[in-house]
């Protein structure tokens, strides 16, 4: 009775010893074999058949029990990781806080790890009790303890198709409940990261997150804070690439945890246009995870940052700043307030600045401006968000449909576009001046002459984007550069041209 009692204040279910698993065969647990990876197999057999034991662990088994085909597979196994890495030809020892071994096949990566010990006191901690390094090896029975949740601490033996059951995942599945495994206090503060999964698998399975699980995350949220800022960062991608983006943002709100990761996402979301932009990015989001699509995470970041941008960017616009400074100022204003808390990856943070910086560039449909944006290494991304922003009201849909003719068109239908879009702006483009003319005019060669021209064209259009990037003020006239021409030499009584330095 007493055991009971404190099982349940602690929030720890009352369950059979937690050293000994209910083992479950192929008719109770009900899993397709043939969803299991083969290399999944491979990696299991070549452990089992070396003397070691090997089980399919994690998410994969709880994916399989819920009849879904895992995107990944973890190994763990009773082997040390110099054990695992002498087995396989391509494996990689990783990790500082705990070691764990990168098997490749191919693109096919597995990860491989060694039962973990029960935590002992001497393991490095920082003063709020996160644990910093802690590579203790144990038993099976103990890396099931110090699993996060129920459903992940289930082992699965491909060779006998047999589950283990240690904490009551099975039942906890069919109840469709998320349950941590101990005291939830202690585990959090070990982790606080287990508050942003048991958010993200609560939306992506739909599970309801059991009431002792769930009491502390609102008063603990704060640890989040001193979490390295990459951990943070991938665990914000795994929650917004798992197909339930909206539904992870909304439980995060919910729990009290969005505050220091995407600070004002409560201001854009109390905006009728910015929930709507919000929104519809996410929804396009789930889709092509559904339909096993690849996801850009710079776009998904361009998308959920870009209110903040269009804030700050009309606030630049106000005090003074042209559009496309002011534009830039704002980007890297935004990019860096949100690094300190995302560390948002230099090459992810360069593709939401190239999505940001066309936005300004779809509204220039005059001269070869169209045809220079369609070869832009982003333009697709850019598109896709000028579409969104079209959707949500912020802009005129005639644009977006207007660069969706031009997009899927022939090059008829791109040069009537272009013609329609410059009469109909009110304003004739002056042309821009073509340097050397006068020359060719005057018997140079022809080929050299046709090549110079042709380069004069080119830098009189690009003289356009130089001025669309760095606008004069209104009513100042173009700087024009002076072209020096060859002088010639004087006539001398023979009608020669002067030798140099005679004229």
């Amino acid at each position: 009775m007493i055991k009971k009692f404190i099982r349940k204040i602690l929030g720890v279910k009352n369950a059979r010893p937690s050293n000994e698993p209910v083992v479950l065969g192929p008719k109770e647990h009900g899993i397709d074999p043939r969803m299991v990876s083969n290399n999944a197999i491979r990696v299991t057999s070549t452990l089992q058949e070396a003397g070691f034991e090997a089980f399919v662990v994690g998410g994969a088994v709880r994916d399989l029990l819920l009849g879904v085909k895992p995107k990944d597979f973890d190994v763990a196994t009773n082997a040390t990781p110099e054990q695992v890495k002498r087995l396989f030809r391509r494996a990689f020892i990783i990790g500082r806080r705990f070691q764990i071994v990168h098997v490749m096949f191919g693109q096919d990566l597995l990860e491989v790890t060694t039962f973990r010990g029960t935590a002992t006191d001497n393991a490095p901690k920082d003063e709020h009790g996160r644990v910093l390094r802690d590579n203790t090896f144990g038993s099976q029975a103990e890396d099931a303890e110090r699993r996060d949740f129920t459903i992940n601490a289930m082992y699965y033996n491909p060779a006998t198709q047999e589950v283990l059951d240690y904490h009551g995942g099975i039942e906890d599945i069919r109840a469709k409940t998320l349950r941590i495994i101990g005291q939830p206090e202690a585990r959090y503060r070990e982790d606080p990261v287990r508050m942003l999964r048991v958010v993200r698998f609560a939306a992506k399975l739909n599970f309801s997150i059991e009431r002792s699980t769930a009491a502390p995350i609102g008063v603990m949220a704060p640890l989040i804070d001193n979490v390295p800022a990459a951990r943070v960062f991938d665990e914000m991608l795994k929650l917004l690439t798992s197909g339930q983006a909206l539904a992870c943002l909304q439980q995060l709100r919910k729990e009290g945890l969005h505050h220091g990761l995407l600070p004002m996402l409560d201001v854009v979301l109390e905006q009728p246009m910015g929930t709507k932009f919000v929104t519809l990015a996410l929804d396009s989001t789930d889709k092509r995870v559904m339909a096993g699509k690849t996801v850009s995470p710079g776009f998904l970041f361009a998308s959920l940052l870009w209110h903040q941008v269009l804030e700050k960017w009309q606030a630049y616009q106000a005090s003074g700043e042209f559009p496309i400074p002011a534009l830039h100022m704002a980007a890297d204003e935004v990019l860096e307030s949100q690094t300190e808390k995302l560390a948002i990856q230099r090459k992810i943070g360069s593709d939401m600045r190239d999505i940001w910086a066309m936005q300004p560039r779809f509204e220039r449909r005059n001269g070869k401006n169209p045809y220079k944006l369609l070869e832009h290494l982003r333009f697709r991304a850019g598109y896709d968000f000028l579409l969104l922003r079209c959707a949500s009201g912020e802009i005129d849909r005639e644009l977006g449909d207007w660069w969706t003719a031009f997009y899927e068109g022939d090059e008829s239908m791109r040069a009537e576009l272009v013609s329609a879009a410059s009469s109909g702006s009110g304003k004739k483009k002056k042309p821009a001046p073509r340097r050397g003319r006068k020359d060719a005019d005057a018997g140079a060669e022809g080929g050299a002459d046709l090549a110079a021209a042709n380069h004069d064209a080119d830098e009189g259009d690009e003289a356009d984007d130089d001025d669309f990037l760095n606008p004069r003020p209104e009513g100042e006239a173009p700087a024009r550069k002076r072209r020096r021409r060859p002088r010639r030499g004087r006539r001398s009584g023979g009608g020669g041209n002067a030798p140099a330095g005679e004229a």
